[in-house]
């Protein structure tokens, strides 16, 4: 399938995906009253739009995140997740909840301070070093260490009430997000997202191999500053508004790869659209589940994702014993 093809049946799979988002739910809102004096039009306007458009920011950086690491590292079971900014921001988000900070304005902003702390540490100590292992190393280190601080600060909430806050939060969820959230989180989403796409010629390069990539001109620090820098971002904006998510950039480049060629360059863009794709998908049918209350997108990503990385791990197993 040529790239032309592929991208546009992608984003035509969005926009129809994008309508189920605002069509469906507890309450049904269909097409024909979107623009009427139907009251159920409020629904659609004030709670579902900007609760689709963030999905589809969140869906397009984390497929496109995925598939940028996937190249970076050379590794197939590469996942956002590897950077330890994920595991930093539920932390700053975390430590908000506990210490009783107000609003979800207060949450976004020590979830993305705690994200760009990490990027920053990250950076730091991977700088003099541009090479997959100490990538991972160092991402693994901070992911570690935000994870059990988070665990320490849970442990020591003030009250039941608090504790059960922080675990929704960390479940991950587009439930109850509306323009504000949009509004905080899109610009660094976008930076990041603009930042990781021009990794593309760089990431092609590279796979014949690091020595080759600089005979070509390729700079290996810059490289890996843009992916540092556009992952921090965009997984960081977006964990710190919808908290974890996960899975979405380690299945969406497996499916795409495929049809979109060997090039890692020829994968970024439509993992971008797979992304958004399959987060609109997984949030309007947690809306849908059965029951008063919604599925948690993040456990719905779990459920799809983990049978999904475990079915690639034993293929590459296969692979190597092969």
């Amino acid at each position: 399938m040529t790239p032309a093809r592929l991208n546009g049946a992608l984003a035509a799979l969005v926009v129809a995906l994008f309508a189920l988002s605002l069509t469906a739910g507890k309450a049904w809102v269909p097409p024909a009253v979107w623009w009427s004096a139907d009251p159920r039009w409020a629904i659609v306007l004030e709670l579902r739009l900007p609760r689709a458009a963030l999905a589809v920011l969140l869906g397009a950086t984390l497929g496109l995140a995925g598939a940028v690491l996937q190249g970076w590292l050379r590794n197939p079971l590469a996942d956002p997740g590897v950077l330890g900014v994920s595991a930093a921001a539920a932390l700053g988000a975390v430590a908000a909840i506990v210490g009783g900070v107000a609003g979800q304005w207060g949450v976004f902003a020590a979830a993305m301070a705690a994200a760009t702390g990490a990027t920053a540490l990250l950076a730091a100590l991977t700088w003099r070093a541009a090479t997959p292992a100490a990538f991972v190393l160092a991402g693994t280190v901070l992911a570690s260490l935000a994870a059990a601080l988070t665990a320490f600060l849970i442990s020591v909430a003030p009250n039941p009430y608090v504790v059960a806050e922080a675990i929704d939060w960390l479940m991950g969820a587009l439930t109850d997000r509306g323009p504000d959230d949009l509004l905080h989180a899109a610009p660094f989403m976008l930076a990041g997202g603009a930042l990781l796409l021009a990794t593309g010629p760089a990431l092609d390069a590279l796979t014949l191999g690091s020595d080759a990539a600089r005979s070509l001109g390729v700079s290996l620090v810059r490289l890996q500053t843009l992916v540092i820098a556009g992952a921090g971002l965009a997984v960081g904006a977006g964990v710190a508004v919808t908290g974890v998510v996960g899975f979405v950039g380690l299945v969406v480049p497996h499916l795409l790869r495929p049809l979109a060629g060997a090039r890692p360059s020829a994968l970024l863009v439509p993992s971008a659209l797979g992304g958004a794709a399959l987060v609109l998908a997984a949030d309007s049918l947690c809306r849908l589940a059965p029951g008063a209350g919604e599925v948690r997108l993040g456990v719905a990503m779990a459920v799809i994702g983990a049978p999904f990385f475990l079915w690639l791990l034993l293929g590459e197993r296969g692979r190597a014993w092969g």
